[in-house]
């Protein structure tokens, strides 16, 4: 499973949102989630091409090339233990940590701006976060062809240390995350949803 144990708990994440959510609705538009569904995409891609950047230049540094079929069986030689932390230097692995917390705090961003209440704005950032996710994946799996398999190890975030987990588990829990807002959405539109204006 997932290094550090507590981010085994992610799963939990999904369920106890729709709990709460079922108890107090979540308030979004339907254009919202499709306008947020649409930044989330292609941040996505955007954040999956910086990964590809990243990996061509450790491929260089470690003999295999430039070209996207080098980047690819570097890819596929790639272990979690000589991921970023590893085989960064520490004053790239800081620009990388700082990458990330810009991340959250776009998604945070987003999140704010789209949904009306405060579990819309949860369900938002889930949204966002879980699309941004699995198209993030997608574009590695679609470049460089990586992750060869779902378990495959991969370092999710370096803040305040790796997390680490097969690749599957990232991909499971955003999709629960997807579903539960989905589900919540559709059982709030008994109660006068606001897209019904």
């Amino acid at each position: 499973m997932a290094h550090p144990w507590w981010v085994n708990l992610l799963i939990a994440v999904p369920f106890i949102s729709y709990f709460f959510w079922r108890r107090e609705p979540i308030l979004i538009t339907k254009r919202h989630l499709l306008a947020s569904a649409l930044f989330a995409a292609s941040f996505g891609v955007v954040e999956g091409m910086v990964v590809v950047y990243l990996r061509a230049v450790l491929a260089a540094a470690a003999g295999y090339g430039v070209s996207l079929f080098a980047v690819a069986q570097f890819s596929r030689n790639f272990k979690p233990a000589m991921q970023e932390s590893a085989v960064l230097p520490i004053s790239l692995l800081k620009v990388e940590v700082c990458r990330e917390a810009a991340t959250i705090l776009m998604l945070i961003t987003v999140a704010i701006l789209g949904a009306l209440n405060r579990p819309g704005r949860w369900a938002m950032f889930l949204w966002t976060f879980a699309i941004w996710d699995l198209t993030y994946y997608a574009t590695l799996c679609s470049t460089i062809r990586w992750p060869s398999s779902l378990t495959d190890p991969d370092v999710l975030f370096l803040i305040p240390l790796p997390w680490i987990s097969p690749v599957w588990f990232p991909l499971l829990v955003s999709t629960l995350c997807i579903v539960a807002v989905l589900r919540s959405r559709r059982s709030i539109l008994d109660h006068g949803d606001i897209d019904a204006r």
